[in-house]
Protein backbone atom coordinates (compact mmCIF):
# COMPACT_ATOMS: atom_id res chain seq x y z
CA UNK A 1 0.00 0.00 0.00
CA UNK A 2 1.25 3.69 -1.11
CA UNK A 3 1.25 6.14 1.16
CA UNK A 4 -0.88 9.62 0.65
CA UNK A 5 1.24 12.11 -1.25
CA UNK A 6 2.10 15.54 0.84
CA UNK A 7 -0.14 17.67 1.19
CA UNK A 8 -0.90 20.36 -1.93
CA UNK A 9 -0.15 23.88 -1.22
CA UNK A 10 -2.67 26.52 -2.81
CA UNK A 11 -1.79 28.00 -6.11
CA UNK A 12 -4.23 31.05 -6.47
CA UNK A 13 -6.94 28.98 -8.75
CA UNK A 14 -9.83 30.40 -7.17
CA UNK A 15 -8.91 34.20 -6.28
CA UNK A 16 -11.39 36.57 -6.43
CA UNK A 17 -14.25 33.93 -7.00
CA UNK A 18 -16.98 33.80 -4.68
CA UNK A 19 -18.08 30.07 -3.43
CA UNK A 20 -21.17 27.99 -1.93
CA UNK A 21 -20.61 24.20 -1.16
CA UNK A 22 -23.50 22.57 0.16
CA UNK A 23 -23.03 20.53 3.37
CA UNK A 24 -19.84 21.34 4.06
CA UNK A 25 -19.63 21.06 8.08
CA UNK A 26 -18.05 18.03 9.78
CA UNK A 27 -14.81 15.95 7.82
CA UNK A 28 -16.05 14.73 4.70
CA UNK A 29 -15.64 15.66 1.35
CA UNK A 30 -17.14 19.12 1.35
CA UNK A 31 -15.38 20.61 4.28
CA UNK A 32 -12.07 19.63 2.49
CA UNK A 33 -13.42 21.31 -0.99
CA UNK A 34 -14.37 24.34 1.37
CA UNK A 35 -10.48 24.38 2.78
CA UNK A 36 -9.39 23.90 -0.36
CA UNK A 37 -11.49 27.01 -1.82
CA UNK A 38 -10.04 29.29 1.17
CA UNK A 39 -6.45 28.03 0.50
CA UNK A 40 -6.79 28.70 -3.31
CA UNK A 41 -7.70 32.41 -2.92
CA UNK A 42 -11.09 33.24 -2.80
CA UNK A 43 -12.28 35.96 -1.81
CA UNK A 44 -15.93 34.89 0.22
CA UNK A 45 -17.15 31.29 0.99
CA UNK A 46 -20.62 30.10 2.24
CA UNK A 47 -21.15 26.67 3.63
CA UNK A 48 -24.69 24.74 4.39
CA UNK A 49 -24.95 22.36 6.55
CA UNK A 50 -28.42 21.07 8.29
CA UNK A 51 -26.38 20.47 11.75
CA UNK A 52 -26.35 23.82 13.45
CA UNK A 53 -23.89 23.51 15.71
CA UNK A 54 -21.18 21.49 13.52
CA UNK A 55 -21.97 24.64 10.85
CA UNK A 56 -20.65 27.26 13.46
CA UNK A 57 -18.01 25.07 14.07
CA UNK A 58 -16.83 24.57 10.85
CA UNK A 59 -17.40 28.06 9.87
CA UNK A 60 -14.83 29.14 12.72
CA UNK A 61 -12.22 26.36 12.25
CA UNK A 62 -11.96 26.96 8.64
CA UNK A 63 -11.20 30.45 9.41
CA UNK A 64 -8.65 29.49 12.03
CA UNK A 65 -6.85 27.22 9.34
CA UNK A 66 -7.17 29.53 6.24
CA UNK A 67 -7.07 33.07 7.44
CA UNK A 68 -10.27 33.68 4.91
CA UNK A 69 -12.49 35.43 7.51
CA UNK A 70 -15.01 35.83 4.86
CA UNK A 71 -16.47 32.29 5.51
CA UNK A 72 -20.11 32.29 6.48
CA UNK A 73 -22.57 29.60 7.31
CA UNK A 74 -26.09 29.21 6.50
CA UNK A 75 -28.25 25.97 7.41
CA UNK A 76 -30.48 24.06 4.61
CA UNK A 77 -31.80 20.70 3.80
CA UNK A 78 -31.84 20.31 0.20
CA UNK A 79 -34.96 18.12 0.57
CA UNK A 80 -37.22 21.83 1.42
CA UNK A 81 -37.21 24.01 -1.60
CA UNK A 82 -38.03 27.19 0.64
CA UNK A 83 -34.62 26.21 2.11
CA UNK A 84 -32.39 25.96 -1.04
CA UNK A 85 -34.06 29.39 -2.10
CA UNK A 86 -32.97 31.00 1.33
CA UNK A 87 -29.90 29.52 1.20
CA UNK A 88 -29.03 31.02 -2.84
CA UNK A 89 -30.59 34.19 -1.86
CA UNK A 90 -28.97 34.49 1.24
CA UNK A 91 -24.75 33.52 -0.97
CA UNK A 92 -26.00 35.93 -3.30
CA UNK A 93 -26.32 38.73 -1.27
CA UNK A 94 -23.74 37.94 1.38
CA UNK A 95 -20.94 37.09 -1.25
CA UNK A 96 -22.01 39.71 -3.64
CA UNK A 97 -22.93 37.06 -6.77
CA UNK A 98 -21.87 33.49 -6.49
CA UNK A 99 -19.01 32.37 -8.87
CA UNK A 100 -18.72 28.25 -7.96
CA UNK A 101 -21.49 26.27 -6.30
CA UNK A 102 -20.06 22.64 -5.47
CA UNK A 103 -22.92 20.52 -4.92
CA UNK A 104 -21.58 17.97 -2.12
CA UNK A 105 -25.26 17.04 0.01
CA UNK A 106 -25.56 13.36 -0.72
CA UNK A 107 -27.23 10.80 2.16
CA UNK A 108 -25.92 7.03 1.38
CA UNK A 109 -26.81 3.58 3.59
CA UNK A 110 -26.49 0.09 2.81
CA UNK A 111 -29.60 -1.99 2.37
CA UNK A 112 -30.54 -5.23 -0.41
CA UNK A 113 -33.38 -4.55 -2.91
CA UNK A 114 -35.38 -6.87 -1.30
CA UNK A 115 -35.17 -5.85 1.62
CA UNK A 116 -35.71 -1.58 0.88
CA UNK A 117 -38.64 0.21 1.69
CA UNK A 118 -40.44 2.83 -0.48
CA UNK A 119 -39.36 5.56 2.53
CA UNK A 120 -35.65 4.59 2.36
CA UNK A 121 -35.27 4.50 -1.51
CA UNK A 122 -36.83 7.71 -1.57
CA UNK A 123 -34.71 9.38 1.11
CA UNK A 124 -31.29 8.95 -0.90
CA UNK A 125 -32.70 9.81 -4.00
CA UNK A 126 -34.34 13.21 -3.16
CA UNK A 127 -31.79 14.03 -0.87
CA UNK A 128 -28.65 13.18 -3.19
CA UNK A 129 -30.39 13.67 -6.94
CA UNK A 130 -33.03 16.28 -6.17
CA UNK A 131 -31.10 17.72 -3.69
CA UNK A 132 -28.77 18.24 -6.05
CA UNK A 133 -31.11 19.40 -8.85
CA UNK A 134 -33.08 21.93 -6.88
CA UNK A 135 -29.26 23.90 -5.76
CA UNK A 136 -28.82 24.02 -9.72
CA UNK A 137 -32.42 24.68 -10.66
CA UNK A 138 -31.91 27.78 -8.00
CA UNK A 139 -28.71 28.93 -9.19
CA UNK A 140 -28.55 28.55 -12.52
CA UNK A 141 -30.85 31.79 -13.27
CA UNK A 142 -28.46 33.96 -11.28
CA UNK A 143 -25.44 32.80 -13.37
CA UNK A 144 -26.97 32.74 -16.67
CA UNK A 145 -27.72 36.37 -15.71
CA UNK A 146 -24.06 37.28 -14.83
CA UNK A 147 -23.05 35.21 -18.36
CA UNK A 148 -20.48 33.49 -16.32
CA UNK A 149 -20.24 30.85 -13.32
CA UNK A 150 -19.09 27.37 -12.80
CA UNK A 151 -21.28 24.22 -10.77
CA UNK A 152 -19.86 21.42 -9.69
CA UNK A 153 -21.64 18.30 -8.23
CA UNK A 154 -20.58 15.06 -6.45
CA UNK A 155 -20.80 12.01 -7.94
CA UNK A 156 -19.36 8.60 -7.35
CA UNK A 157 -18.15 5.58 -9.21
CA UNK A 158 -21.05 3.89 -7.93
CA UNK A 159 -23.07 5.63 -10.94
CA UNK A 160 -20.78 3.49 -13.21
CA UNK A 161 -20.10 -0.06 -11.19
CA UNK A 162 -22.03 -2.29 -9.46
CA UNK A 163 -21.62 -3.28 -5.71
CA UNK A 164 -24.38 -4.78 -3.51
CA UNK A 165 -26.69 -3.02 -1.12
CA UNK A 166 -25.86 0.35 -2.70
CA UNK A 167 -28.96 0.18 -5.46
CA UNK A 168 -30.25 3.57 -3.83
CA UNK A 169 -27.24 5.59 -3.55
CA UNK A 170 -25.73 4.01 -7.08
CA UNK A 171 -29.19 4.97 -8.69
CA UNK A 172 -28.88 8.50 -7.51
CA UNK A 173 -25.49 8.92 -8.09
CA UNK A 174 -25.99 7.82 -11.97
CA UNK A 175 -28.76 10.13 -12.29
CA UNK A 176 -26.34 13.05 -10.76
CA UNK A 177 -24.46 12.01 -13.35
CA UNK A 178 -27.03 12.33 -16.30
CA UNK A 179 -28.47 15.44 -14.61
CA UNK A 180 -24.87 17.06 -14.97
CA UNK A 181 -24.46 16.00 -18.54
CA UNK A 182 -27.76 17.43 -19.77
CA UNK A 183 -27.91 20.56 -17.89
CA UNK A 184 -24.49 21.40 -18.61
CA UNK A 185 -25.33 21.67 -22.63
CA UNK A 186 -28.54 24.01 -21.29
CA UNK A 187 -26.35 25.86 -19.16
CA UNK A 188 -23.35 26.39 -21.81
CA UNK A 189 -25.61 28.64 -23.55
CA UNK A 190 -25.30 31.33 -21.09
CA UNK A 191 -21.41 30.83 -20.34
CA UNK A 192 -21.95 28.25 -17.51
CA UNK A 193 -20.14 25.47 -16.69
CA UNK A 194 -21.45 22.27 -15.06
CA UNK A 195 -18.90 19.22 -14.58
CA UNK A 196 -18.88 16.47 -11.70
CA UNK A 197 -16.66 14.52 -9.62
CA UNK A 198 -16.63 11.15 -9.31
CA UNK A 199 -14.90 9.61 -6.33
CA UNK A 200 -14.30 5.88 -4.98
CA UNK A 201 -13.50 5.62 -2.10
CA UNK A 202 -12.45 8.25 0.27
CA UNK A 203 -12.11 7.64 3.87
CA UNK A 204 -14.01 10.34 6.52
CA UNK A 205 -15.46 10.12 9.85
CA UNK A 206 -19.39 10.18 8.81
CA UNK A 207 -18.43 7.22 6.04
CA UNK A 208 -16.54 5.19 8.95
CA UNK A 209 -20.30 5.49 10.80
CA UNK A 210 -22.31 4.20 7.37
CA UNK A 211 -20.03 1.25 6.69
CA UNK A 212 -18.25 -1.69 8.52
CA UNK A 213 -14.40 -1.93 8.98
CA UNK A 214 -14.33 -4.60 6.80
CA UNK A 215 -16.41 -3.06 3.99
CA UNK A 216 -14.24 -0.23 3.34
CA UNK A 217 -11.21 -1.91 3.98
CA UNK A 218 -12.25 -4.55 1.20
CA UNK A 219 -12.98 -1.37 -1.04
CA UNK A 220 -10.12 0.37 -0.53
CA UNK A 221 -7.45 -2.84 -1.20
CA UNK A 222 -9.14 -2.75 -4.72
CA UNK A 223 -7.26 0.79 -5.75
CA UNK A 224 -4.55 0.59 -7.54
CA UNK A 225 -2.77 2.53 -4.86
CA UNK A 226 -3.77 -0.24 -2.09
CA UNK A 227 -5.34 2.81 -0.14
CA UNK A 228 -8.52 4.66 0.05
CA UNK A 229 -7.93 8.52 -1.61
CA UNK A 230 -7.98 11.88 1.25
CA UNK A 231 -10.57 13.67 1.19
CA UNK A 232 -8.55 16.13 -0.32
CA UNK A 233 -7.33 14.62 -2.82
CA UNK A 234 -11.20 14.67 -4.57
CA UNK A 235 -11.46 18.25 -3.51
CA UNK A 236 -8.62 19.07 -5.41
CA UNK A 237 -10.00 17.70 -8.70
CA UNK A 238 -13.25 20.25 -7.89
CA UNK A 239 -11.09 22.95 -7.32
CA UNK A 240 -9.66 22.07 -10.84
CA UNK A 241 -13.37 21.62 -12.40
CA UNK A 242 -14.80 25.07 -10.57
CA UNK A 243 -11.01 26.98 -11.52
CA UNK A 244 -10.81 28.84 -15.36
CA UNK A 245 -8.44 25.86 -16.33
CA UNK A 246 -10.92 24.06 -17.12
CA UNK A 247 -12.42 26.71 -19.34
CA UNK A 248 -13.49 24.42 -22.02
CA UNK A 249 -14.61 21.66 -19.82
CA UNK A 250 -18.75 21.13 -20.04
CA UNK A 251 -20.69 18.44 -18.90
CA UNK A 252 -18.00 15.79 -17.85
CA UNK A 253 -17.75 13.13 -14.99
CA UNK A 254 -14.34 13.10 -13.72
CA UNK A 255 -13.21 9.87 -12.19
CA UNK A 256 -11.11 10.42 -8.77
CA UNK A 257 -10.08 7.15 -8.49
CA UNK A 258 -7.24 4.58 -8.70
CA UNK A 259 -9.18 1.76 -10.11
CA UNK A 260 -9.14 0.22 -13.34
CA UNK A 261 -12.14 0.96 -15.06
Amino acid sequence: MRQAPPYVPGHQLLAGKSVLITAAAGAGIGYAAAKRCAEEGCRALMISDIHPRRLEEAVERLKAETGLQAIYGQLCNVVVEEEVQALVAAAEQTLNGVDVLINNAGLGGQKRVTEMTDEEWLRVIDVTLTGTFRMTRAMLPHMETRGAGAIVNNASVLGWRAQKEQAHYAAAKAGVMALTRCSAVEAAESGVRINAVSPSIALHDFLRKASSQELLEQLASREAFGRAAEVWEVANVMIFLASDYASYMVGEVLSVSSQHA
